[in-house]
């Protein structure tokens, strides 16, 4: 083990500033890499663990973690911005990604993926969620130091002012969550449609919307399938572009639903290359066709609709923010989570948001957002 980790460690360094870590069998001095104090600590405590390090495969390693074979102690952040020191070389995981959809139909195959990540107690989700609004995408801060709670209403009056929305306004929202925008917006006066997959969600915004008497109702259906006798003054979709990688159809869709003259505000994280989540997230966190935004490719979409592109705005160092501040949240309550959800929960979302944050701090990993308008007298 400490031999192939040494190989990698020389050659995955010669062209950039080493990272010094250290791994170490429970109970043995550890072994450094790098010159300088480790940053953080990898620990083996199953053979399984030392195998899945010999083979340096990215996967086998996170599933090692995940099953609690080795623990990695001190900057966990720090450990997964040098991901790709360990190989994901997985061609059968585009099957797993695109298999579900061919065989079951996309709607099908996206209400299984997003129960699979969702359907947890929405009390597990509110432990690292802002607690103002509960909103499950990238806020927008002033300073990299401001409360996410402040981040997250700046995003919300943002997209409000985007869609130009005023009281007696009907909006349609993709992908409801925990009723941040429910919430934010029927408070104001506008009437909200919102559609969710996820049974624990449309329960919680149910009990949301009549406990708040909010001039909103929940709808359990894909968007595609989706269809109402009237257009709606602007449609929102915060973090749900992932999961319609589908953008033609998408877009046709928007133009069905939204009124000449209506806005559709969205936001998105995005790679450079389309699939290109790794196989531990397409396994474990977004199973099924969840696929990062290409933007180049959705705005050669936009280009073919009748939508024209308002604003674009660069979120990365946004989101990179905003999945740090859940990553800490979410260790600062680790007690109280592995005590009501357990172990194996935790630790998943723990590699999955101190990932997130890591992937977007090093540019892995980008997110924007960005408003379409439809002209007056435009065709759907």
């Amino acid at each position: 083990m400490i031999g192939a980790l040494q190989r990698r460690y020389e050659t995955y360094f010669a062209d950039r500033p080493g990272v010094p870590f250290a791994v170490a069998d429970a109970g043995a001095q550890p072994h450094r890499f790098g010159a300088g104090d480790p940053l953080f600590t990898i620990t083996v405590r199953d053979p399984r663990a030392a195998k899945a390090l010999t083979s340096l495969d990215q996967f086998g390693v996170a599933v090692a973690y995940l099953e609690g074979w080795l623990d990695v102690d001190g900057d966990l952040g720090e450990a997964l911005r040098m991901r790709t020191f360990f190989h994901d070389i997985h061609p059968i995981k585009w099957l797993s990604q695109f298999a579900p959809a061919l065989v079951k139909g996309r709607k099908a195959s996206d209400r299984e993926a997003i129960s699979h990540h969702y359907d947890e107690d929405s009390e597990f989700f509110l432990s690292f969620l802002d607690e103002r609004h509960r909103c499950y995408t990238e806020g927008v801060f002033a300073s990299d130091d401001e409360p996410l709670e402040d981040a997250m209403t700046r995003k919300m009056d943002l997209a409000y002012d985007a869609l130009g929305l005023e009281p007696g306004d009907h909006v349609l929202e993709i992908g409801g969550g925990w009723g941040a925008w429910v919430e934010y917006a029927g408070k104001r006066g506008v009437e909200v449609t919102t559609l969710t997959l996820s049974k624990e969600s449309e329960r919680y915004l149910a009990k949301l919307i009549a406990d708040e008497g909010l001039p909103a109702r929940v709808v359990r259906e894909h968007v595609f399938a989706y269809t109402s006798r009237t257009r709606y003054d602007a449609i929102v979709n915060m973090g749900v572009t992932e999961h319609l990688p589908n953008y033609r159809a998408t877009i046709r869709k928007y133009a069905e639903l939204v009124k000449p003259g209506g806005h559709v505000y969205l936001d998105a994280l995005a790679m450079r290359r389309k699939h290109n989540i790794s196989t531990f997230m397409s396994r474990y966190v977004y199973p099924g066709g969840q696929s990062p935004l290409l933007l180049h490719e959705y705005l050669h979409e936009v280009a073919r609709s009748p939508f024209e592109l308002i604003s674009l705005q660069d979120d990365r160092h946004n989101y990179y923010l905003t999945c740090l501040l859940w990553a800490q949240r979410l260790d600062a309550r680790r007690d109280e989570i592995v005590a009501r959800w357990g172990e194996p929960l935790y630790r998943r979302f723990r590699l999955f948001l101190w990932g997130s944050a890591a992937g977007f701090d090093t540019g892995l990993v980008q997110a924007y957002r960005w408003v379409l308008r439809m002209p007056e007298g435009a065709a759907a």
